[in-house]
């Protein structure tokens, strides 16, 4: 149940197998079906989820109704409405199932807990958000610098599972485009 994970925090930091077996039982196991959100805008986000099979959407919702995906997280990632899990305020975003999954989350409290008790996850924790950072500052970087063409190449070369697994308007709403031209660029390929 737990062996993906294990092999994601290795992956990161350098861990006893002491420590790991004492961080490892604060995160359950949950099958979430597909279209389900685990958290909706004006939610608490206290939970962090690491994906073990599925895909997770983190998107926002602007005034007209629009959606902007975020962040997509398939197998081997950890995700959430992370401002809210870290602030303890009202998520601003959505945290959607796109795929019926099996996920290993933890609570706020109990993540928060293990910050205080083991340094080594303290350090897991550094690297997680230097992760995001990195990635949040990419994508916003290649809306400024990038036209839609190369936003599309680029994600077919680095991240393909995304334009594999997941519908045309998730994969629009993720390149910040809009479906006609996603439809377009696709059929140029």
């Amino acid at each position: 149940m737990y062996n993906q994970l294990a092999q994601f925090i290795r992956d990161k930091v350098s861990i006893s197998e002491e420590e790991l077996d004492s961080i490892l039982p604060f995160f359950k196991m949950i099958s979430v079906k597909k279209n389900e959100f685990l958290v909706s805008h004006g939610e608490l986000g206290h939970q962090l989820y690491f994906v073990d099979k599925g895909c997770l959407r983190i998107f926002f919702i602007n005034e007209e109704g629009q959606e902007s995906t975020r962040h997509l997280a398939f197998e081997n990632h950890l995700a959430g409405a992370v401002i809210s899990f870290i602030t303890n305020i009202a998520a601003l975003e959505y945290v959607q199932v796109l795929e019926d999954s099996q996920l290993l989350y933890i609570e706020r409290k109990d993540f928060f807990y293990l910050l205080e008790k083991y340094p080594i996850w303290e350090k897991f924790y550094r690297h997680y958000l230097e992760y995001a950072y990195v990635t949040n500052t990419n994508r916003l970087m290649s809306f400024v610098t990038m036209d839609a063409k190369t936003r599309y190449e680029n994600l077919l070369k680095e991240r393909p599972i995304v334009v594999k697994r997941l519908p045309n308007k998730v994969v629009a709403s993720f390149l910040n485009i809009s479906q006609e031209t996603l439809s377009r660029l696709k059929s140029k390929k």
